[in-house]
């Protein structure tokens, strides 16, 4: 009967609405039931709160203090100005230490093949950009110019599968060629010799081999060393030294963009230039170191060769001014000759 009854009760309670109003009287009077049954659990949490722990409390005020910190943080409206200038302070402290003349350029653009690693930078042509210049950030080199524009220049990044560069382990000064891979955080040593004295976390800086580089820049870190008995070559794996995918602002050396050939040939001209000034200061020396005018006049007793000479030539008729100055030249050269030479490099 109860289970035919409140099969009866629910199914008048889904069709009709008969039974609302018994709802809601009931529903008042099942309120006061659930507030008692659930007040030794208000007040076991009460109490527990009261009466908490210091430790949980401290380690509770810390832990909210730190979140309150990082939504401090991502409030601020200029964490990305403060970021560019950190960056910036980076590359105005790294030229204090480029001997060269550098410039500040900014990544704009960056080369959508996946099989090279180019960037655009907003300096070209017009700002005296030219083929081959090196490009460096705070930490290290990144590449050269390989295309030029008025006002764009195109930069190939170190570790493009075309590019290489000659290195040096500073720690021993050991020579290698280190080349792209296509991997933007991956260099390879090439032809090292197995027995070669190279270990991870050697730094490599460029040597100035290839006439295109200044030496002395760091290039990367050599991150591992594989020796195969097997092979006369050891698998030697860097890593750049330069945040080739993060950096926005690099650097423009303006070290000589001349070809060695015009070096060489500028160097010849100096020279030339150099050896009619260098001669008058050799005759000029001379009475400087020698013995005053009353004690020079048995010098040429005092040299039977010399005497000779002069001799030699009266009988035989023929005159040599010549001879003397070039006696005389060998002895004022030692007194000149350290000062010239060194003034000359």
């Amino acid at each position: 009967m109860l289970a035919v009854l409140s099969v009866a009760l629910m199914v008048v309670d889904a069709r009709f609405t008969l039974l609302k109003p018994v709802r809601n009287q009931m529903s008042l009077v099942l309120m006061q039931s659930y507030w008692l049954t659930d007040l030794p659990g208000r007040t076991w949490q009460a109490v527990a709160s009261q009466f908490g722990s210091r430790t949980e409390l401290i380690a509770e005020n810390e832990k909210l203090k730190t979140e309150a910190l990082l939504l401090q943080g991502r409030l601020q409206k200029l964490a990305a100005l403060t970021e560019q200038n950190v960056r910036l302070r980076e590359l105005l402290n790294s030229s204090a230490l480029v001997n060269e003349k550098v410039e500040v350029a900014e990544l704009i653009g960056m080369d959508p093949n996946p099989f090279t690693q180019r960037i655009l930078i907003n300096k070209g042509e017009r700002d005296g950009v030219f083929l081959g210049q090196p490009v460096l950030d705070a930490r290290g080199l990144m590449g050269q110019v390989v295309e030029l524009m008025p006002y764009t220049a195109r930069v190939l990044l170190l570790t493009d599968s075309t590019h290489s560069i000659p290195v040096q382990v500073n720690r021993n000064g050991l020579r290698a060629i280190a080349s792209g891979t296509g991997n933007p955080e991956r260099l390879e040593l090439r032809h090292v010799a197995d027995t070669a004295d190279i270990k991870e976390g050697d730094l490599l800086v460029s040597s100035g081999l290839g006439q295109r580089f200044p030496a002395g820049y760091p290039v990367a870190t050599v991150k591992e060393v594989i020796h195969d008995p097997g092979q006369p070559f050891a698998v030697v794996r860097a890593v750049p030294t330069a945040a080739l995918n993060r950096s926005r602002y690099v650097l423009l050396v303006f070290s000589d963009s001349r070809t060695p050939e015009e070096r060489a040939a500028a160097a010849g001209e100096a020279q030339e230039a150099a050896a009619p000034a260098t001669a008058p200061a050799a005759g000029a020396a001379a009475p400087t170191g020698s013995a005053p005018p009353a004690a020079a006049a048995p010098g040429p007793t005092a040299s039977p060769g010399a005497a000779a000479k002069p001799a030699q030539g009266a009988r035989s008729g023929s005159s040599h001014p010549a001879s003397t100055p070039r006696q005389s030249r060998p002895a004022a050269a030692p007194a000149t000759g350290a000062p010239a030479t060194g003034e000359h490099r």
